[in-house]
């Protein structure tokens, strides 16, 4: 088959697409398929369309590690020759209607947000992961919230702050600042006090127009995939130093990941409910990792649900199919698969 494996883009996680991008796109040569890896953003100039799917151990070359601080964006947008004035770069829709099926890498606003899917579905084009209104109801993490308690789904509680609102509340802290459309952790602060709550607004308000405000939960953290309604196991994140922030997310060596996690069989048994049923509560279709946090009594609160989950060396979902006997190119070729029976 012929597949785009799109990454990049202009998110604060661009550098965590295109490095799952880079293995799901070798997984996938690997596999005999025509796969070529494309930035969403920057495009390719002067392409043939009826050569491009033969390059692609060339567009592999170059694609670097994940650094330990968010990519700087407004560099890359430096580098679009004509400005950067529309989201899709050069021949980046053509590629993808010559395409069997395009492989969604993207990570973050722009990739998980539903615009992308929608413009897809415009155009008649096949992608995996879930659709544009799905996509978009977890990408919002205050509407999720909202629905999760819709749902009787367990979530800390808090609330949304736009730039714009007086904020009148009175948090009882610690609390969790973080904005409402980011994604790996990035524009996401913990506040003990008046003084550090106001310098979190300010540091999150970089990131988007609105942040959710929530209890900050001490314990385990813990995370759960499903694909196509199917629970996977269990995984367990612990953080060497600090919390799963970016750096643990993606640096080698930051945290401590067992899966099956460390959990009675009760237990597991009432977060992957918890997961499956945020995975329904959602409307997602095709796959997705819920985040779950455990407090000291052992109570547990569903934080989020990520509808393209990373799938990078240190990434969580590929772990979790693992523990069942799907290695990384099975999961890759099932994706491909879904996308192609939706």
């Amino acid at each position: 088959m012929k597949i785009v494996v799109l990454a990049g883009g202009t998110s604060t996680e661009r550098d965590v697409s295109l490095k799952s991008g880079s293995m799901i796109c070798k997984a996938l040569l690997e596999r005999g398929h025509k796969a070529i890896l494309l930035d969403v953003f920057l495009g390719l100039e002067d392409i043939n369309l009826d050569t491009v799917f033969d390059m692609g151990e060339k567009l592999l070359e170059g694609v670097g590690n994940i650094e330990a601080v968010d990519p700087d964006i407004e560099a890359i947008r430096a580098l679009r020759k004509d400005g950067g004035k529309t989201f899709f770069g050069p021949n980046v829709l053509d590629i993808c209607r010559e395409a069997d099926a395009v492989f969604m890498a993207l990570h973050g606003e722009n990739g998980e947000n539903g615009k992308v899917q929608a413009a897809f579905d415009l155009y008649g084009i096949t992608y995996t992961g879930n659709d544009y209104l799905s996509s978009a109801l977890a990408m919002d993490k205050a509407l999720a919230k909202e629905l999760f308690r819709q749902h009787n789904i367990p979530t800390p509680e808090g609330y949304a702050l736009k730039d714009t609102d007086e904020d009148t509340n009175k948090p009882s802290y610690p609390v969790v600042v973080k904005v409402t459309d980011g994604g790996s952790s990035v524009g996401v602060v913990i506040a003990n006090n008046d003084e550090e709550y106001e310098n979190a607004k300010k540091e999150c308000f970089k990131y988007g127009h609105e942040v959710v405000v929530e209890q900050y939960i001490k314990g385990r953290e813990f995370s759960v995939g499903v694909i196509a309604g199917e629970v996977l196991p269990v995984i367990e994140i612990a953080p060497i130093k600090g919390f799963y922030d970016y750096k643990n997310k993606y640096q080698a060596g930051s945290a401590i990941e067992t899966c099956p996690a460390d959990l009675s069989k009760e237990d597991t048994l009432k977060m992957q409910k918890i997961a499956l049923d945020v995975f329904n509560a959602l409307r997602l279709n095709q796959y997705a990792r819920m985040d779950i946090l455990t407090n000291e009594k052992g109570e547990m609160f569903c934080l989020e649900a990520n509808t393209l989950p990373g799938m990078t060396p240190t990434s969580l979902l590929p772990q979790e199919a693992a523990a069942v006997g799907m290695n990384f190119g099975d999961l890759c070729e099932k994706l491909v698969n879904m996308a192609l029976n939706k």
